[in-house]
């Protein structure tokens, strides 16, 4: 761009003021809960989750990354993706098994093969092996955008730092590939329609063989939010929320649809078939639901936001495929980690955090009966009552404190 269930009967308060390790704690009995058995959410037995999480930074308020990094690692979070490559963050992660995308530099810049190998020497290099950087993102939103000259810059781009990781000897280990906006799409109703906009064909087409050739996915940001937002009237919220709803069909495929987001990526499969394209996977680099917003940004609720990731969560948790690819687990980076409080644009784009910066919850995601509670989190207090640390398979990715390449 962007709550929980407890084990047992009992739960105390807790002055985290008398007790610094308090919402950390409280974190991990988040957790801990939510993936309990009794929730159906997942096991030990299920396949690998693809889930991950954003970590933005545009706000002053948020704690250090040696302090994030500790309550990522209580919650056995192993998926992370920046909007830069600060070394600050990737040192803080060291030696903690979790996964990071990292996003490079000016495009322009990047472009020149010198440039591009200085940047990966220097922000990539000397972070391996001890932090686990598994892809670079070159650009963000690119094609979506007015620039030509970053348009005309983003596959030289790519292609520079994907060389660059080949002669340095990292490219088994580091992908490069970018983040763009559902809005390259000029048709995605219904999914089969899928087209890429027309103007953008002369990027797109080298784009994709670039992904075919290198095995890099295809990233897209994608929030059904907007849609419900610009036409509250006519966008089924239970469709975009992941709630019951009778669906939507597809009359090119005989498919139905009962959520946006996946409708989304179809109509994204669909566009790179049109351009022959088969051979390219289909990520989601960010999605999610803020809440809260300003008086016109309809839907950017406390109870939307935690239905929108509870919902989302449990599906992926099931490795379950969207209707046009079944077999292929949707893999999700969820927007955000923590609000922040300094970037621009309406409340919507300060409010998309699972979490303030001072570690609780913006919101409880109601797993205990199905529903979304809503309520706002007391800063004084955490509930000390939980089982003991749950061993999940390596490789396992959860999605952060509610859930949480």
């Amino acid at each position: 761009m962007a709550g929980r269930r407890l084990f047992g009967a009992r739960f105390f308060l807790f002055s985290s003021s008398s007790f610094p390790w308090a919402p950390s704690l409280r974190l991990s009995c988040l957790l801990l809960a939510l993936l309990s058995p009794a929730n159906g959410i997942v096991s030990a037995a299920t396949a690998p989750l693809k889930f991950g999480i954003n970590y933005g930074q545009i706000a002053n308020n948020l704690p250090p990354p040696t302090q994030v990094s500790g309550i990522l690692q209580s919650l056995n979070v192993n998926r992370v993706k920046l909007y830069d490559a600060d070394p600050a963050v990737l040192t803080a992660f060291a030696g903690t098994g979790v996964e990071f995308i990292v996003s490079g530099g000016d495009l322009a810049t990047m472009s020149d093969a010198s440039n591009a190998r200085a940047w990966v020497a220097q922000n990539v290099q000397p972070f391996l092996p001890a932090t686990r950087i598994t892809c670079i993102i070159v650009g963000n939103e690119v094609l979506s955008g007015g620039d030509t000259a970053s348009m005309q810059s983003l596959l030289p781009a790519m292609q520079a730092v994907h060389q660059a990781l080949v002669d340095l000897g990292l490219d088994s280990q580091v992908s490069v590939s970018t983040s763009q906006s559902v809005n390259v799409l000029a048709s995605s109703y219904p999914p089969s329609s899928g087209v890429f906009r027309e103007e953008l064909a002369q990027y797109m087409e080298p784009l994709l063989d670039f992904h075919a050739r290198v095995g890099s996915p295809f990233l897209i940001n994608a929030y059904p939010f907007f849609a419900y937002k610009a036409s509250p009237a006519t966008v089924s919220l239970p469709y975009v929320l992941f709630e019951p709803n009778p669906g939507v069909h597809d009359p090119g495929t005989s498919l139905t649809y009962d959520n946006m987001l996946y409708a989304q990526i179809d109509a994204v499969y669909a566009a790179m078939e049109a351009m022959g394209h088969a051979d390219v996977e289909v990520r989601i680099s960010e999605t999610g639901w803020p809440s809260g917003g300003d008086a016109d940004e309809v839907g950017a609720t406390v109870q939307n936001a935690a239905a929108y990731n509870r919902n989302l969560m449990k599906r992926v948790a099931a490795g379950q495929g969207t209707p046009r690819k079944p077999d292929v687990p949707v893999d999700v980076l969820v927007f955000a980690l923590f609000n922040e409080n300094m970037k621009p644009g309406q409340a919507s784009e300060r409010n998309y955090g699972l979490f303030y910066p001072n570690g609780t919850s913006v919101y409880d995601l109601g797993l205990d009966d199905g529903t979304s509670s809503g309520t706002s989190p007391t800063t004084s207090g955490v509930y000390s009552s939980c089982k003991p640390m749950i061993s999940f398979p390596k490789g396992v990715v959860v999605l952060l404190a509610a859930f949480f390449l």
